[in-house]
């Protein structure tokens, strides 16, 4: 797990990065953070939390179960998960909540992001409070073993000799898989062609049957693919080698310095929520996110645990932002 502390360095780069640009934003709010601890709040919680989130089913949700396990015995009160579906309707509705520390929300960096792609009636800054970041999930990129490249070099050679030849799928328009082939092309000057499909599942079974020739995908979710040789894995989109996809290098390491997407899973309250409370939780979520099993959870769900300042964690959005933000501006991507 990547722990922002002394003890435990991580092991990406960027995370650093965070690191050091928040220490000061901590240290500058430490005085603030002791003047919040009054008797009210160290009472803090005295009824049940609930954490809202996406759909049941997906990493969000499985993400929150997992934390609010560990939160109700952290806390000695109840903490319930509340599922909301039909697009951004968790983000809304925490926006719009009481700015008391018992409504949360866990949700991926797309709340950050679809903004550049659709109106918003929130603002992903001024209308929450960050707590922490939970977890990050980076992608790989494979390649139907018929495509003449087995390293990411050979690949952007290959699709530089052959403008345009080269078909990638992704599970939608301005889905994460096709953000980042548009910032892979962009980095590289492949000139790739998007095939979207319906899903996740759709695009990998047009890879599989060859009517594409390249996909990025969810890391882990193809890997037993990967190993049956039924695909070939060129690169893993996180910084630093990822233990979801192991063996796999690192894009950034394969001639492309700096490259990384990743999905980032946060947990978040409604702006101006107590620091006490906000503090409060940032150390219990930490501390479930440090035990052995809960780890282990993660990984065997396709997700690695990681956990910033709340700080540290906006500075994270802010450089995360600024990058997606110019990627969908210069590729023209459009939100459905």
């Amino acid at each position: 797990m990547h722990i922002l502390d002394k003890r435990t360095p991580l092991k990406s780069r960027h995370f650093r990065m965070i690191v050091s640009m928040g220490s000061a934003m901590l240290s500058a709010s430490a005085a603030s953070a002791q003047t919040h601890m009054s008797s009210t709040a160290q009472a803090y919680p005295n009824k049940p939390v609930r954490i809202v989130t996406t759909s049941p089913g997906g990493g969000s949700d499985f993400t929150a179960r997992i934390i609010a396990q560990g939160l109700t015995a952290a806390l000695n009160q109840p903490v319930i998960v509340e599922n909301r579906g039909g697009g951004l309707s968790a983000v809304e509705s925490v926006a719009r909540a009481q700015r008391d520390g018992y409504t949360l929300m866990l949700y991926a960096n797309t709340m950050w992001i679809t903004p550049f792609l659709q109106k918003v009636s929130y603002d992903p800054v001024k209308d929450f409070a960050t707590i922490t970041t939970v977890g990050v999930s980076p992608q790989v990129l494979i390649v139907h073993p018929s495509v003449a490249a087995t390293s990411i070099k050979q690949l952007i050679a290959l699709a530089k000799a052959k403008p345009g030849a080269l078909n990638y799928s992704s599970s939608g328009t301005a889905s994460p898989p096709h953000l980042t082939a548009e910032y892979f092309k962009a980095l590289t000057g492949a000139d790739l062609t998007h095939i979207p499909y319906k899903g996740s599942g759709p695009a990998i079974t047009a890879l599989l049957a060859s009517q594409v020739q390249i996909a990025f995908a969810a890391a882990g979710s193809v890997m037993a693919q990967v190993k049956a040789e039924r695909l070939r894995a060129l690169g893993v989109t996180s910084l630093e080698p990822s233990i979801l996809v192991p063996g796999v290098p690192t894009i950034a390491s394969s001639g492309l310095p700096g490259f990384e997407a990743i999905s980032i899973f946060g947990m978040w309250a409604p702006a101006a929520t107590p620091t006490a409370a906000i503090n409060r939780l940032n150390k219990e979520i930490a501390a479930v996110l440090g035990r052995t099993d809960v780890k282990e959870k993660f990984i065997n769900n396709g997700v690695e645990a990681a956990v910033t300042s709340p700080a540290q964690f906006a500075v994270l959005i802010k450089t995360d932002t600024a990058k997606w933000g110019k990627v969908i501006k210069d590729s023209g991507i459009k939100g459905e």
